[in-house]
């Protein structure tokens, strides 16, 4: 039994190793690329595997860490200051949206009542991921472009919530439509409540003290236990396991050890999320398109026209001009993960019927391998903005480590009004920083590349690091480096061979602290005995620069 699972584990993991990169390449992107390998291995493929049931259990465990990350990836400052884009352009956007397609389900496709309550909303989300990537290629993030799409999804990621809540009560038989919606939407706001009160008097004391015990696997399985407890316990109460890991996420996002937790739970996310997408693929029967393409295809274009006459208006309402607001139409013309998502459960609690379900998944799919050629209309429709507008503010400095060499330096910072971001493994450093609210500082191993990519390094231009090991010091910036070539590191050492060593692996710049001691202390002598001047003070100055020619010159000459 062992190897037989072992063996389907091994399948499945060469089957996304050499399509995801293909589909990747192929700009179709990751999703579709993990729909595709499903698809080939599957029993409608070349059945090289046909247990799917077992493998799409293990991988709802993807669905929920997905939801854990959303949840703490949201900020409420952030929705704030986009408040008037995304309650406003995107609840628009999912109502009409849901409603025409609920409609069409129950008119055209004579589908239950409760059911198209479902599929409606649930083909209103486009894809959150595959979106952002594109944007992101293009370089669009922060442009009015890139910003209204952002807005549209945030609206989306937040509509999932109260959808994932609505799936077991639709399928009740004791209440009313009407009620069933009414009361998913009373319980997720009763909840979020409950748990927000709870997590900010008993989370962040726990993992505090998970901190002080500087032992990351016990963070890390602190922070799994968070998660699967927090999921475990919606499940209880009759909502779904997605809904409380999203919960989950949302009250760790304002704790100082977000970027920690998240580091830790991403491997997982991303390995059981291609999993799940994976198992969605092997369910799918791709000889539904082959028996009939002209009408999955007639599908497809109903979908995205519809989406694209319900958003281009909006958005042109909304201030965007109209160039720009047909680009975001077409951008977010396609079904998205979570319909996936949210079919899977409805399919399971038989909301769904087989029939329904094969052809909800192919129009998914196909909607997805059809973005990257929406994508590239897009870019072409909404044009280059002015290079006024296509600069990009800075992102925050990155400080790793924040002792007493970290601290001034975030106190210069603020000072000048330069943004910045600080990490500390000292659970009690991060505690005092927090209680004051002065600075930004948050617990993290910044040793590990995936605290560095939730602190947002990949935007990021300049990262000081103020650690006191210098071989944990050398090892990140070679880390950094490597993965991140241009960024610029600026580095402290205890002397002028530790400055030598962070040159060759290449900082920007590094300070030593005997050097500036020294001069420091040299200036008090000379100050004491009268004699300090201006003369004095130049000659300072050059030892200093001679110092570190020196040692540029050690650096390059080895």
């Amino acid at each position: 039994m062992i190897t037989s699972h072992l063996i389907d584990i091994i399948i499945l993991l060469l089957a996304a190793v050499i399509i995801v990169p293909v589909s990747q390449r192929a700009k179709f992107g990751t999703i579709p690329g993990f729909l595709i390998a499903g698809i080939i291995v599957g029993p409608f493929g070349i059945g090289l595997i046909d247990n799917i049931d077992e493998i799409r259990h293990l991988s709802e465990i993807g669905i929920v860490l997905l939801l854990f990350i959303i949840g703490i990836e949201i900020k409420p400052s952030r929705l704030w200051r986009m408040r008037r884009l995304v309650f406003g352009l995107g609840s628009l956007q999912v109502i009409i949206t849901g409603l025409i397609f609920a409609w069409l389900s129950y008119t055209l496709f004579e589908m239950p009542v409760r059911t198209a309550i479902l599929i409606g909303p649930a083909l209103a989300l486009s894809s959150t991921a595959f979106v952002l990537q594109l944007l992101t290629e293009q370089k669009s993030l922060v442009s009015e472009y890139g910003r209204t799409s952002i807005s549209i999804l945030l609206l989306q990621d937040l509509a999932v919530v109260p959808l994932l809540a609505l799936v077991p009560l639709l399928v009740s038989s004791e209440l009313s439509i009407g009620e069933d919606i009414g009361i998913a939407l009373l319980e997720t706001v009763v909840i979020l409540g409950s748990v927000i009160l709870v997590g900010r008097y008993l989370l962040h004391p726990t993992l505090h003290r998970i901190a002080l015990s500087r032992n990351p696997e016990v963070f890390t399985a602190s922070a799994i236990v968070i998660v699967l407890g927090t999921a475990l316990i919606t499940e209880h109460i009759g909502l779904s396991m997605a809904m409380g890991a999203f919960l989950a996420g949302l009250l760790i996002s304002d704790s100082s050890y977000k970027h920690q937790v998240l580091a830790e739970i991403k491997p997982f996310s991303g390995l059981l999320l291609g999993l799940f997408f994976i198992s969605m693929g092997m369910s799918l029967d791709f000889h539904l398109f082959l028996a009939d393409p002209l009408v999955s295809l007639g599908i497809l274009f109903a979908l995205i026209a519809v989406k694209i006459a319900v958003l281009f208006p909006l958005s042109y309402l909304f201030g965007v001009n109209a160039k720009k607001s047909f680009a975001v139409s077409l951008l977010l013309a396609q079904s998205g993960e979570f319909a996936l998502v949210l079919f899977a459960l409805a399919f399971q609690a038989e909301l769904l019927s087989s029939f329904a379900f094969q052809h909800l998944l192919l129009l998914i799919l196909l909607s997805m391998l059809a973005t990257p050629l929406l994508a590239y209309f897009a870019q072409i429709i909404k044009g280059k903005p002015p290079a006024s507008v296509a600069k990009t503010p800075k992102a925050p400095i990155i400080i790793a480590g924040f002792g007493r060499v970290g601290h001034r330096i975030g106190q210069i910072l603020t000072s000048a009004n330069q943004p910045f971001i600080a990490f500390d493994l000292d659970a009690n450093i991060v505690e005092r920083e927090r209680s004051t609210g002065q600075h930004p500082v948050f617990y993290g191993d910044v040793s590990n590349v995936d605290v560095l990519k939730a602190a947002g390094v990949n935007a990021a231009d300049t990262i000081v690091v103020t650690l006191n090991d210098p071989e944990t010091t050398r090892n990140l910036v070679r880390l950094i480096k490597k993965r991140y070539p241009d960024v610029k590191i600026y580095a402290g050492a205890h002397n002028s061979e530790e400055c030598i060593q962070l040159g060759k692996i290449g900082v920007a710049g590094t300070v030593s602290e005997n050097l500036e001691a020294s001069i420091e202390l040299a200036k008090l002598v000379l100050k004491s005995r009268g004699v300090f001047d201006n003369n004095q003070n130049d000659k300072l100055n050059k030892y200093r620069k001679k110092y570190h020619q020196e040692i540029k010159k050690a650096g390059k000459s080895t």
